[in-house]
């Protein structure tokens, strides 16, 4: 006998914002799911990421991954257990990672879902340190600015889900020097107790370069760039020659209204023979068996150290997304699914 279909809880764009989205661009609708079809699987999600590049696709432009849909559920990162299937692949019962969050129930074709062991770890750490946010550290690193040993390597956004866990892989990597750019003290802090860097930068003090130069006196060889802006020029000005940088995010343009004005000093890259060069998860990720096997080896024996930040609730998947825009979260902003018949 096919199994019903459900009512299920989601989150859809209702509009677009024009700067800083808010509550009002978002709805939540009851919407009916209905059972799976041959080769489908039906999955109650347990956990869901949040995730600054979902800012750029609520613009109904085009990019490397296509818009939200105006009235349709949002998309992302999630995982959770398998509730009824018609594929011989994916029981019931089994927790698997997909890109359909956003929403109670994710019904879905069983080829887009891809069955994790939670005995290696949590299945939250799947959107996290073993998810695409560890492997864009991993990614970023080792190909697109490979670090090499002695070198000393600034990361941004270093408290956030990417850049905690790329300053510890530098060190793994044979850094020498592992400078963190974070905002606030209890951030700062937490960079060189918590996740083991070197030095720490509170942007939120101003003369950021001057900060660095401070604690990289000699200049950087390796920078991630999650945020652009005047970290990118401070890097740039700090670069030595033959230089790397991993660019990987713009966060401090993601709300810009009018085109925002490139760095200053980009001909630096040209007198020091500094490459910049452009980096999307989704075309590495036939590194992904490497890495997960690696990041849970570390994660069991607590050399990578690893924070969430957790919202409860499907009901507050928008104060967790607008959350992670202005920096609420320290490592990986997670929305927990609780379920309503618990």
């Amino acid at each position: 006998m096919p199994a019903p279909s459900v009512r299920s809880r989601e989150i859809r764009l209702v509009a677009r914002p024009s700067g800083q989205p808010g509550p009002e661009h978002f709805a939540s609708v009851l919407a009916e799911v209905p059972a799976p079809a041959e080769e489908q699987i039906l999955v109650r999600n347990t956990w869901m990421s949040v995730d600054p590049y979902m800012r750029g696709r609520m613009n109904d432009v085009p990019s490397y991954i296509p818009p939200f849909q105006l009235d349709a559920a949002m998309e992302g990162s999630a995982v959770g257990t398998v509730v009824a299937s018609r594929s011989a692949a994916i029981p019931v019962g089994a927790t698997v990672s997909h890109f359909l969050g956003w929403r109670e129930y994710a019904l879905l074709d069983a080829g887009a879902a891809t069955v994790v062991d939670t005995q290696l770890a949590p299945a939250e750490a799947y959107l996290g340190p073993l998810g695409t946010t560890g492997l864009s550290a991993y990614a970023a690193l080792t190909r697109t600015a490979p670090v090499r040993a002695g070198e000393t390597v600034f990361i941004s956004a270093a408290a956030g889900a990417v850049g905690s866990v790329a300053g510890q892989l530098a060190r793994k990597l044979g850094a020498a020097r592992v400078i963190g750019s974070a905002g606030g003290p209890d951030k700062t802090r937490k960079l060189v107790e918590v996740f083991g860097f070197d030095a720490a930068i509170d942007y939120r003090q101003g003369d950021l370069a001057g900060q660095l130069a401070k604690h990289a006196p000699d200049g950087i060889d390796v920078y991630l760039d999650s945020v652009a802006g005047d970290h990118l020029v401070a890097a740039l000005d700090a670069m030595r020659l033959d230089g790397r940088i991993a660019m990987v995010g713009a966060i401090s343009t993601y709300n810009a209204t009018a085109p925002m004005p490139g760095p200053h000093n980009l001909f630096r890259s040209a007198a020091r023979q500094v490459t910049l060069r452009g980096m999307l998860v989704n075309h590495h990720l036939d590194l992904f068996p490497e890495w997960v096997a690696t990041a849970a080896r570390w994660l069991a024996d607590g050399s990578l150290r690893t924070e969430s930040t957790v919202v409860d609730g499907l009901e507050r998947a928008t104060e967790a997304f607008l959350g992670v825009l202005q920096g609420a979260n320290t490592g990986k902003m997670l929305v927990r699914l609780v379920d309503r018949d618990a």
